[in-house]
């Protein structure tokens, strides 16, 4: 066979691959490689033609030496070939045929290489549309290019030539195409680009196509591509149009210039596609790709910083001045609109691209240069500084100053463009809610709201201000008109016109736009960010809700409804009522709303066809579910709309992507706005939430929403906490805390729910959801700058409090459930709060714990473990952990599901950071903060058994409070003062101030809470006060006895200081006593009288008791002038144990029982009352006391004259014992009571009467005994209800006593609360309240009698005196008010009092007529003349009339 033949035959049976191959197979020797290239190319020279040469080097073949990607994967027949083999066999061929042909090699590389590469893209047409080749066409053209290279390096191949023709050749080249040549190395972009003119409009076609072209889904590796392809593409631009080159030359200028084209025609594509989208969640996906491709990932790539930065400043640029339509007039009237969360979103992604790698001062600063030196698009300018805003928080400083720059450089120069961009830059800011900047209000106020303003200055500058204003009066809306009304610029008062002026156009215009000052609501809750106004439906519901808040706080209408039913009558009637007498479901007890509507009606502010049509319309709706429709603002459901949203943001927070967590939060928020929408985003002045402990029944939308919130945020601590701890998170929950508080009734909600939470479903909270509710608080504690303040109702205190300490009051420790949850709570968010602030300045640090919750583990970590009470709390922590380990191992152990509370507790115990804590005032847990929660615990499932329980307390009292510091809560070793809290802590809970209180606890009885036990303590610390006083050189009980009628005396001088009205004074005081009698009741009697030591004698001194009953308990007594049993058996109990400790026991007994009849008569009736009952107890405890020692004498007198006044019953009664008159007359009166008066027993009375009728130094008796009968029927005109019968009979004795005085005028001096004398001490025997009404009794026992006994009383000495003062003062106490209540059915002979004054005008009239001249004197005549002048003038010329000095005997004056 021949040469020829054999070649012929090797071609037609082997591929060159597979010839090589086989020949590579066989391992040449080394030195035989380079005879073996040279013939095998000559060989192929000779038989191989050029186009299937060619062919064969594009086969995808893995093995294809031309091949090198799969080469590398092949097997090893094809290692270790040189890609110069190729390349050599390429160039021969086309040398060969270029001789023959008579052409250029190049060229005719170029035609072969165009036919190839031809024949790879077209051979796939039926994928049209595709604008990328698919990925058998690109491993063939990775291949021919390979080869195109081996060319290119051995001068085969030109690269100009070949784009002019394939630019010739294609009607429209393929993008990837070219890229491949870039990326190989044979055509640069530049080169392309610099080609041929029509370069441009292609490129840019071809860009546009392929943003605009979606790959399939299961294709990744033709999106791998596409991005890949545009990244290179725009990498080249921006390095070719922006970079600042040192050639000059014109090319290169040219060059930039057309890249510039290029990236311009992109951007306009860019927001000519974003502005066609309106919706914000709506938009093409080729402009989104574009805007991926804005990224500083160019940088170090084939950008430098510096081209890129001035890239991304053109292109921020241009955007900002895209299409310039809108006027200045237009953009304040659209303004609202342009808010982050309603913008496109494609456009503040965008902005936040170009953003990323400048500061904001430099954005800020471009920004203004922009506005100052440009036609500017308002809408892009607007979006842009909301999106600068939300992902930079810290913006608001830098904004703040670019605002102050423009104001003064406005009112400098009185430029108005620079005013108009400060007010529209302030009034966007606003949008994005208070988390983010100051509300339009705070700042117009700010700005302008005081004589510091920019205005001012001058008058020129404020008519500059006010003129500006006007201006704009025709394009604001109306929310910002309203700012400018309710809080307008400071001016000076002789400015003032010129406000009055802005504002009178400005009402104006709110009429023009049927918003009338008219419907501006009551309490209006004025809002300059909302997008809408409120509408005056919604305003006015908020007006209801305020104001029937206000009437259940005070019990009145406010004075602003009570104007408005009067001042703004068009407001109140169709607006105002509509809103309050919504047709609803009437609750079967009358709520605070129905109380305001029945006030209301009452008042006659309720037409009464209106009313009666809202009665009949609450009865058809009985029975029937209240319907709540909630307007949205788009077709898809809100409430989904959220879940999808909030689910989002936990995937954002997982990856910690911080921009887009703000801008996501900020598309919550506007989601928040649709579901929320009766109240503005932002408040003027401080705002108050309602909190309704009873919790009344809210929208189910409302409650859904909140639930998705609180349990998205707890899923968002959970996955946030297993990457990393608090302190190394971003502040992603902060944020998201604070895209709350913007919402008022969104928070109102948020509070309702998280206050049932913890109050009521406490157990049936998970561990997750603990611990994200404790960051939860947290969060809500570091943002308490923007909290609204707590109002709760019914009032459970009187002040606003911050929402973190109103959900506190909700974590009740009363039962052992309550403190497992309440002690999981309070470490979750403690711990939370530690690690969160940690790295912080120690004052940052504060605003993470909530001090209420820390204060409620200073208590419960103590009272739960043992273990701690061993282990004070001090600065330094007890292990010496390294900081930053012990911050990350109390985090990790209380999020370690295998950890216990316990655990955790003791932990958090010993860590360093928790112990500084109790060194700062506000996290000092005081002994009376301690008292209050110890005493509410139930005792009967307390944590603690009985044992237990009493030891905690003895260590709290003794160990731990008596020795602790009084700056740190504690008494300083001062066992006075820890007594003294602990007094103060028992009578605050035993007066049982707050009804709502008791609601909250659940209204645990006395007997139930821990009461008993502290009164246990109370007593063993007495008596360790008692035996140390004992024990001193004194040995007096002064110390004791002093300390505790001192403290009560404190207690009720300021319940009677107050401020409150006297009706609460008065009550104040009842609650302070009644309190103390039952503290006093449960200490030992003999604490209450002092037994001294003096001159080696012990004695006792009742002085304290004596003062104690006369000026407290008389004040409280019920019925009047009467104490309580236990109180007087308590009392007599404690001086006959004193008497004992005396060497005399018997004689001090006597001493101090004679002290008390003179200067305590209310203990000594109170005793004759109580004797029957009294005498065996004092009987028994004296036997037991003294060994059977007879009673002291003065005792023994007691029942000498009880037995006297029970035998008055008889006809004949005993001899009248010789006693005090005040004790007689205390014995006959507790004996006629007690008989009650029946028949029978009267006649026994009047003899015992008349006897000591006709005994004158018996006379002090009748009188005492007139006063005590009086005494009772001033009772049954204070509880008329309780003493009908009682009424008469105090009257029928009355009228059998008088008659038996009336030739003395003693009688008359019980009558006179100033006179002195004998009687003096019946002052002291009742309550004021019936010393007041004296004259009323005066007037009704008199009024009672018969004629002639009448005409023998006005002849009385003294009688006239005593009547006139009496009239004046019944005449007053009239027109005070301070008459008793009317009887619902009086008696046929009582006088009612509505009656009594003109019958007592009357009667002394008759009187004055009926005395004689000598009835008075010419002084006591001028005194009663002077004192009636003014009350009664009839009265007073009576007086002159028939007692005038004219007829007056001047003899008499002596009198």
């Amino acid at each position: 066979m021949s040469l020829s033949a054999s070649c012929v035959s090797v071609c037609q049976k082997r591929t060159v691959s597979g010839l090589l191959a086989g020949r590579v197979v066989k391992r040449p020797k080394q030195e035989d490689g380079q005879r073996l290239q040279e013939a095998v190319i000559q060989l192929l020279n000779q038989q191989q033609s050029l186009s299937s040469l060619l062919r064969e080097v594009g086969s995808p073949n893995p093995c294809n030496i031309f091949c090198s990607e799969n080469a590398k994967q092949g097997d090893g027949a094809c290692e270790g070939l040189p890609s110069a083999i190729a390349g050599s066999l390429l160039v021969g061929e086309l040398r060969r045929q270029a001789e023959e042909l008579r052409v250029p090699v190049a060229a005719l590389s170029v035609r072969m290489m165009l036919e190839r590469l031809t024949e790879i893209t077209r051979t796939e047409e039926e994928h049209e549309g595709r604008v990328l080749l698919t990925s058998s066409q690109r491993v063939q053209l990775s291949v021919l290019l390979q080869a195109g290279r081996e060319l290119l390096s051995l001068g085969a191949l030109c690269p100009k030539l070949l784009w002019q023709e394939y630019w010739k050749d294609q009607e429209q080249p393929n993008l990837e195409v070219v890229f491949h040549l870039h990326a190989h190395n044979i055509l640069t972009l530049k080169s392309i680009l610099e080609s041929d003119e029509g370069v441009r409009s292609w490129l840019v076609s071809e860009l546009k196509a392929l943003c605009d072209w979606t790959a399939p889904q299961d294709q990744q590796e033709a999106r791998q591509v596409q991005q890949k392809v545009l990244s290179v593409v725009v990498g080249v631009l921006v390095g070719a149009g922006f970079e600042e080159s040192q050639e000059s030359a014109a090319p290169n200028r040219k060059l930039g210039v057309l890249c510039c084209s290029v990236l311009d025609d992109m951007l306009s594509w860019l927001l000519d596609t974003m502005e066609k989208t309106k919706t914000a969640q709506c938009g093409g996906t080729g402009a989104a790709l574009w805007i991926q491709l804005c990224d500083a990932s160019l940088c170090g790539v084939s950008v430098s910083p510096a081209a890129l930065r001035r890239f991304f400043t053109h292109s921020l640029t241009s955007a900002l001045t895209y299409k310039p339509r809108l006027t200045v007039s237009e953009a304040i009237a659209m303004q609202s609109e342009w808010s982050f969360a309603k913008s496109n979103q494609l456009l503040t992604s965008f902005f936040h691209k170009l953003a990323v790698i400048f500061s904001v001062e430099e954005l800020l600063l471009h920004l203004q240069q922009v506005l100052e030196t440009h036609e500017v698009n308002w809408q892009h300018v607007l979006c842009f500084l909301s999106t600068l805003l939300v992902y930079n928080p810290d913006a608001q400083r830098s904004l703040r100053e670019l605002l102050s720059r423009l104001l003064s450089s406005a009112f400098d120069s009185y430029d108005l463009e620079n005013m108009i961009t400060a007010f529209l830059l302030a009034r966007q800011g606003a949008l994005e809610g208070p988390g983010l900047f100051p509300s339009y209000c705070d700042w117009f106020k700010m700005s302008f709201g005081g004589a510091s303003g920019y205005h001012a200055t001058s008058k020129k500058s404020l008519v500059f201000l006010l003129k500006f204003l006007s201006d704009l009066v025709p394009f604001d809306p109306p929310q910002y008109i309203k700012v400018h009304i309710l809080h307008p610029p400071f001016v000076s008062v002789k400015h003032r016109s010129l406000l009055m002026e802005y504002i009178s156009l400005a009402k104006t215009r709110l009429a023009d736009l049927k918003v009338a000052v008219e419907d501006m609501g009551l309490y209006e809750d004025v809002s300059g960010a909302a997008g809408a106004p409120v509408q005056p439906h919604c305003q006015a519901l908020q007006d209801v809700e305020k104001a029937v808040s206000l009437f259940e706080t005070t019990g009145r209408i406010s004075a602003t409804v009570m104007e408005a039913s009067i001042f703004r009558k068009p407001y109140f009637l169709t607006r105002f009522l509509p809103a309050l007498l919504t047709p609803r479901v009437l609750p079967l007890k009358a709520d605070a709303r129905m109380r305001f509507i029945e006030a209301l009606k009452k008042a006659d502010k309720i037409p009464a066809a209106q009313y009666s049509s809202y009665v009949e319309s609450c009865q058809r709706q009985r029975g029937q579910q209240e319907r709540n429709v909630v307007c949205v603002e788009s077709h898809d459901d809100p409430q989904e709309v959220l879940q999808v949203q909030l689910q989002e943001f936990r995937g954002l927070v997982i990856e910690g992507n911080d921009g887009e967590i703000s801008a996501q939060l900020s598309r919550i928020s506007h989601t928040l706005s649709v579901i929320f929408p009766d109240c503005p985003k932002e408040t003027i002045g401080q705002k108050v939430v309602n909190l309704h402990m009873d919790l009344p029944p809210s929208r189910e939308l409302h409650d859904n929403a909140v639930s998705m919130i609180l349990r998205n945020f707890c899923q968002c601590i959970l996955d946030a906490s297993q990457a990393k701890p608090p302190n190394k998170q971003t502040p992603w929950a902060c944020r998201f805390v604070s895209a709350l508080l913007g919402n008022t009734q969104l928070l109102s909600s948020l509070i309702h729910r998280l206050w049932d939470l913890f109050h009521n479903q406490g157990l049936s909270l998970s561990a997750a959801h603990i611990l994200g509710l404790g960051a939860f608080v947290v969060h809500l504690q570091a943002c308490s700058s923007q909290n609204p303040l707590v109002q709760f109702v019914p009032p459970l205190r009187p002040e606003l409090v911050p929402i973190t300490e109103a959900l506190a009051v909700a974590l009740v420790c009363r039962t052992h459930t309550d403190m497992l949850f309440c002690i999981r709570l309070c470490l979750a968010a403690v711990c939370y709060g530690i690690c969160r602030g940690d790295s912080l300045p120690q004052q940052q640090q504060l605003d993470y714990i909530p001090k209420s919750l820390y204060k409620k583990l200073l208590y419960l970590i103590p009272r739960l473990l043992p273990e701690a009470r061993r282990t004070p709390l001090t600065g330094e922590s007890p292990e010496g952990e390294l900081h930053e380990e012990n911050h990350c191992g109390l985090w990790r152990n209380t999020t370690d599901a295998n950890t216990t509370w316990r655990k955790s507790a003791w932990h958090l115990w010993k860590h360093a950071a928790f112990r500084q804590l109790v060194q700062i005032p506000q996290y000092q847990l005081s002994f009376s903060e301690w008292l209050a929660t110890e005493l509410r615990v139930h005792r009967s499932n307390d944590a603690l058994p009985d044992p237990d329980r009493q030891e905690y307390q003895q260590w709290a009292c003794m160990d731990f409070y008596l020795s602790c510091p009084e700056e740190q809560g504690g008494c300083g070793g001062d066992m006075r003062n820890l007594c003294s809290h602990i007094l103060n802590a028992v009578m605050d809970q035993q007066a049982g101030s707050d009804q709502n209180q008791e609601k909250l606890y659940h209204g645990v009885s006395e007997m139930g809470t821990c009461l008993p036990d502290i009164l246990s303590r109370l007593q063993e610390l007495l008596y360790d006060m008692q035996v140390s006083s004992h024990c001193s050189a004194r040995r007096s009980s002064a110390d004791v006895c002093d300390f505790l009628f001192e403290l009560v005396s404190q207690r009720c001088s300021s319940a009677l200081t107050s401020d409150s009205l006297s009706i609460s004074r008065e009550l104040g005081l009842q609650h302070t006593l009644h309190a103390w009698n039952r503290v006093l009741l449960a200490l030992p009697a003999v604490l209450f009288v002092t037994v001294t030591n003096e001159g080696g004698r012990t004695t006792l001194d009742c002085h304290n008791l004596i003062e104690h009953i006369n000026q407290h308990q008389r004040k409280v007594c019920f019925p009047a002038g009467l104490l309580p049993f236990h109180l007087t058996a308590h009392f007599l109990k404690g001086v006959l144990t004193a008497g004992v400790r005396c060497g005399r026991s018997s004689e001090e007994v006597n001493k101090a029982w004679s002290q008390i009849s003179l200067h305590c008569p209310l203990l000594l009736v109170s005793t004759v009352h109580w004797w029957e009952r009294l005498s065996p107890v004092l009987l028994s405890l004296w036997r037991r006391l003294c060994g059977g020692e007879r009673l002291p004498e003065q005792l023994l007198l007691l029942a000498d004259c009880q037995r006297w006044a029970c035998s008055s019953e008889k006809a004949v009664p005993s001899m009248v014992t010789s006693a005090p008159a005040l004790l007689l007359a205390a014995s006959l009166h507790r004996a006629w009571g007690a008989r009650g008066g029946r028949r029978g027993e009267t006649q026994g009375f009047s003899t015992i009467l008349d006897t000591l009728k006709l005994e004158s130094h018996y006379q002090q008796v009748l009188v005492f005994l007139l006063f005590l009968c009086v005494n009772d029927l001033i009772s049954t005109f204070l509880y008329p209800q309780e003493a009908e019968e009682s009424a008469q009979r105090a009257r029928q004795r009355c009228s059998e006593i008088l008659p038996l005085l009336l030739d003395s005028p003693d009688w008359l001096l019980i009558f006179k609360s100033a006179g002195k004398g004998p009687y003096q001490s019946v002052t002291m025997l009742t309550r004021d309240e019936c010393t007041r009404l004296m004259p009323l009794a005066f007037y009704s026992v008199l009024l009672q009698q018969r004629a002639e006994l009448l005409d023998a009383a006005v002849r009385a000495p003294g009688f006239l005196h005593t009547a006139v003062l009496c009239y004046i003062d019944l005449l007053q106490l009239f027109l005070d008010r301070h008459t008793p209540a009317p009887v619902s059915e009086p008696h046929t002979n009582q006088v009612e009092p509505s009656q009594m004054l003109s019958r007592a005008q009357q009667f002394l009239l008759r009187a004055i007529s009926q005395s004689p001249l000598t009835a008075l004197s010419s002084s006591q005549l001028t005194q009663l003349q002077s004192l009636c002048e003014d009350l009664d003038p009839e009265v007073a010329a009576a007086l002159a009339l028939q007692l005038g000095p004219d007829s007056l005997s001047q003899e008499m004056d002596f009198l």
